[in-house]
């Protein structure tokens, strides 16, 4: 379909479905912030009970991977799906349905008994999240139109990404310090489900139907493609030689080109493959795929070596890392005084540059056996990822047709939690690679800063190329 008949199709169906008193702007922004906040709450939580959680579910090493990995692996299968559901058949809708289940999903994440119960509620908590993250920037962008308005709007949708990792780790800590690490999962499933009540009638519906079947032919085969890499990423922790690791890389790539093959050929394809020749949608696909790889990995990881390695409590791992995403979330508030200096992509780049030095400043502080040498970093790397939470959302509905802004949302959501879900897996592998014991994880937490200083310097190239592209 043209784009001016698509634009048209968007126009007359938001004023056909949008009822008669619309939800102002203020409040869509104030209930698509806090459930990313809860999303992000929900997210991060395992960080700081990691050690307790797998202790009480009877988790080995090696399969604690999949206690961090199971939210990711959900939110990477099905943000560009539930992206691309919400443009189509309601925005406000996906969103709803994402918060409710959610709050569902992470009660019964609390309730597990065991490692593989606790994982499969976590991987649908992940799909429930995807669902809120991609409506939640859809339904942003078409409450502010293009201009200062939409750049302040999605800085503070940015701020609380950072907010919810700031305080979940803290929250998660006190919680479970009152009775054990099943406590915050009760009060996150709470606030949940109180956000999702709120929001029928704080929103308003709006939709870009397009002719035509959905793609359901493409939705599933990314997915499942999704789902095989993600999986094989996990289990290759303890071999990568491994048949069942061979195996899950060859059919997710098989499945990846099955998918070019359906989205070629669909007349409504889930994801529009002429998108990638598009630099600025290069430049959002990108900073989130390494957003996942070097920082978000990094910081999903880190407390649990700190606490064997420092000794550090649940609460005071959760105070240090308040540290480093409360700076995130302030610095996201104002990031929007940079626009009328700095691109976005400039941004995305001074980003990661910053979260690289962090990286390197924080080197030898586990083997020496001293937190305060981590402040610095922490300090630096907060900054750095002010920048990135507040430019990639922008980039995300920027760098697709005003139609389509969910799945653009999706796009740039997948290719965050993909890079989250592969850099979990890689710090672990090179964090414990000389053993478990503290001596070789605190030798193992320097080899994983320096990688991730690296992946930092190499993502900063990457989006500086992509912007040299774009001019």
């Amino acid at each position: 379909m043209p784009r001016t008949a698509t634009a048209a199709v968007t126009a007359s169906s938001a004023s056909s479905t949008a009822p008669v008193r619309a939800a102002s702007p203020a409040r869509t922004l104030a209930l698509t912030s806090a459930a990313t906040f809860m999303v992000l709450m929900t997210y991060t939580a395992p960080m700081v009970t990691l050690s307790e959680t797998a202790a009480a579910l009877g988790t080995s090493l090696s399969a604690q991977a999949w206690l961090l990995n199971g939210t990711p692996l959900g939110l990477a299968a099905l943000l560009l799906v539930a992206g691309s559901l919400a443009d189509d058949y309601g925005r406000r809708r996906i969103f709803l349905c994402g918060t409710y289940a959610l709050g569902v999903t992470t009660a019964l994440g609390g309730l597990a008994t065991s490692t593989w119960m606790f994982t499969l509620a976590r991987v649908v908590q992940g799909a429930a999240g995807a669902a809120v993250l991609a409506a939640s920037l859809g339904l942003i962008a078409q409450a502010y139109p293009a201009g200062p308005g939409r750049i302040r709007a999605t800085g503070i949708w940015g701020a609380f990404v950072s907010g919810g990792i700031a305080l979940s780790p803290v929250v998660s800590g006190a919680l479970a310090t009152l009775t054990n690490w099943r406590l915050p999962y009760a009060v996150m499933a709470v606030a949940t489900l109180t956000v999702g009540v709120l929001g029928p009638r704080a929103l308003t519906e709006s939709r870009a139907p397009r002719p035509g079947r959905p793609d359901l032919a493409g939705a599933l085969t990314f997915g499942l493609a999704l789902v095989a890499l993600l999986a094989a990423l996990t289990l290759g922790r303890d071999g990568w030689l491994r048949l069942p690791v061979g195996g899950l890389l060859l059919t997710a790539a098989a499945l990846l080109a099955a998918f070019t093959y359906v989205e070629r050929r669909t007349a409504t394809p889930m994801l529009d493959l002429g998108l990638l020749r598009r630099p600025l949608f290069l430049a959002s696909s990108a900073g989130g795929l390494f957003t996942g790889l070097s920082v978000i990995a990094l910081f999903s990881y880190l407390p649990t070596v700190l606490q064997q390695t420092l000794g550090l409590s649940a609460m005071g791992t959760g105070w240090l890392f308040m540290l480093w995403a409360g700076t995130g979330f302030l610095v996201a508030l104002q990031a929007r005084r940079l626009a009328g200096r700095a691109s976005a992509g400039a941004q995305l780049a001074a980003g990661f540059l910053l979260h690289a030095v962090a990286a390197v400043t924080m080197l030898g502080a586990a083997s020496g056996g001293s937190w305060p040498r981590l402040l610095p970093g922490l300090l630096i790397s907060g900054v750095g990822s002010g920048l990135l939470n507040a430019a990639l959302p922008l980039l995300a509905v920027e760098s697709v047709p005003p139609e389509r802004a969910a799945m653009g949302s999706g796009a740039g959501n997948t290719a965050r939690y993909i890079g989250s879900a592969a850099g979990v897996a890689l710090m672990i592998a090179v964090s414990t690679a000389s053993g478990s014991s503290p001596a070789a994880l605190a030798h193992g937490a320097d080899v994983a800063l320096l990688v991730s200083a690296g992946l930092g310097v190499l993502a900063a190239l990457t989006v500086l190329t992509l912007r040299e592209r774009r001019r």
